[in-house]
């Protein structure tokens, strides 16, 4: 907690230098200080003249790792102010993963030199990384590794890295291959400290890490890293052969993504969006689903419509009307948001999909009736018309039923039909309970009162 409040204070600090602007000399000290994530998040945080401000005070040999952490929007509107000669030296040193992620991102001429300054070695690893899916292990993966044979002495070993002088970052262990590459343990640093240096490889390794191969998608990396608490994790082609590694660094980006991305999404926004972009471009990725609210919202109003002479004979319907349609949308967006998440999480398969149907089901009986009672007893209170909170309870368990089933039934109608469930699940579902809600409550009270 310490740290936090420290970096909150360092760049509110920062800020103010660039308020000032006459100290940018010691803002150009502290900022190249800062760890490159930190750095990105700053930039993300401010306005773009700040931002071009304080991007200009980044060292070239930072300036690849800064973009990389930055959002897609923020890095290509840095991307936009660079000259070609200023990213290959931003590419300079980049860790092959990172740069592989850089480059998705880059103009195809610039690419091309990019790949063009590099040395054989690394153009070779680069090409390998980028032709997976980003998306996939083999995308995710640093092809920066160390590896060993099963045969030889954990003396060896500790002679052969002294030699090298320097192991890549993050390196918890180091993979046991065969002559032909393919895998066949994990050799923890741990076990090589600790461990007797006569003792063969091959005794002291580690054969509980499953490999990755290249094509998993990256949320099933997350699951593989979650289940079986891996710190890294070897990546192999379809003949088993190593090919890199994939670090808990690597997933917790993954992760945070995710989690972006379902937040955003449930709005019907881009997880990339630029808090500070023009005015009119927010406006219009915003309109989009604005507007289909907006049409979902006419479905409703024509079915309030048909209760027209309903709602003039009956005043005191229209003083309860949005009563039942706002319970049923908490109580539908409740198991919405449980089925997604246990769908993002592959917890529902069908297996199991029957019982939780049913749960929910009765999960939203129970509290119909139990709000339904309250409901009813508040309005007879309230009117002194014991009808109108029969009709009023009614329709609340009505839709509080109907919610549950649609929470449960559209993320997995939308996933069959390869749409996330987190995009425009919640349109959907507002839409079903002012239309159920509205038809319940009027409809009983069309029946009974007129």
């Amino acid at each position: 907690m310490e740290a936090l409040d420290q970096t909150k204070e360092t760049h509110e600090e920062l800020r103010q230098l660039l308020d000032d602007g006459g100290r940018m000399r010691g803002a150009r000290v502290m900022v190249n200080s800062l760890h490159p994530s930190e750095v990105a998040r700053l930039l993300e945080s401010l306005p773009r003249k700040k931002r071009s401000m304080l991007w200009e005070l980044v060292d070239s040999d930072m300036e690849g790792d800064v973009l990389v952490e930055v959002s897609d929007e923020v890095r290509d509107g840095l991307l936009e102010g660079m000259q070609t000669s200023d990213l290959i030296a931003a590419a300079d040193g980049m860790e092959v993963d990172d740069l592989a992620d850089l480059l998705i991102d880059l103009p195809e001429a610039v690419t091309q030199e990019v790949l063009q300054s590099l040395d054989k070695q690394d153009h070779d690893r680069l090409q390998q990384v980028l032709a997976y899916d980003e998306e996939s292990a083999g995308g995710l993966m640093n092809v920066d590794i160390v590896t060993v044979r099963p045969d030889v002495t954990l003396e060896v070993v500790a002679r052969y890295l002294r030699f090298v002088g320097e192991i890549p970052d993050g390196t918890d262990s180091i993979f046991v291959v065969s002559r032909d590459n393919s895998y066949i343990g994990s050799l923890f640093l741990s076990r090589l400290l600790t461990n007797d240096p006569d003792e063969m490889v091959a005794k002291v390794m580690s054969t509980e890490t499953t490999p990755i191969p290249a094509d998993t998608p990256s949320t099933q990396v997350v699951w593989e890293f979650e289940n079986h608490d891996l710190l890294s994790a070897p990546v192999v082609d379809d003949d088993f052969r190593v090919l890199g590694r994939i670090t808990v660094d690597d997933v917790v980006d993954v992760i945070r993504d995710e989690a972006e991305h379902s937040l955003m999404s449930a709005a019907g926004l881009d997880e990339e969006e630029d808090m500070f972009a023009p005015v009119f471009k927010s406006a219009a990725r915003r309109a989009l689903w604005l507007g289909v609210n907006l049409c979902t919202a006419f479905v409703a109003a024509g079915v309030v419509g048909q209760f027209q002479t309903t709602l003039d004979t009956i005043v005191l319907l229209a003083v309860l009307m949005p009563v039942v349609p706002s319970m049923g949308g908490v109580a539908g967006t409740q198991s919405l948001t449980i089925i997604t998440r246990a769908i993002a999480l592959g917890q529902i398969n069908k297996d199991n999909a029957a019982w939780i149907l049913r749960k929910e089901l009765m999960v939203g009986l129970l509290n119909g009736l139990g709000w339904a009672v309250i409901v009813s007893m508040f309005t007879y209170w309230w009117f002194e018309v014991w009808t109108i909170g029969a009709i009023i309870g009614g329709a609340m368990v009505i839709n509080l039923f109907v919610a549950a089933l649609a929470g449960f039934s559209i993320p997995l109608i939308l996933k069959r039909m390869n749409i996330d469930p987190a995009l425009g699940g919640g349109v959907v579902l507002t839409t079903v309970t002012d239309v159920i809600g509205y038809g319940a409550f009027l409809g009983l009270g069309a029946a009974f009162l007129m």
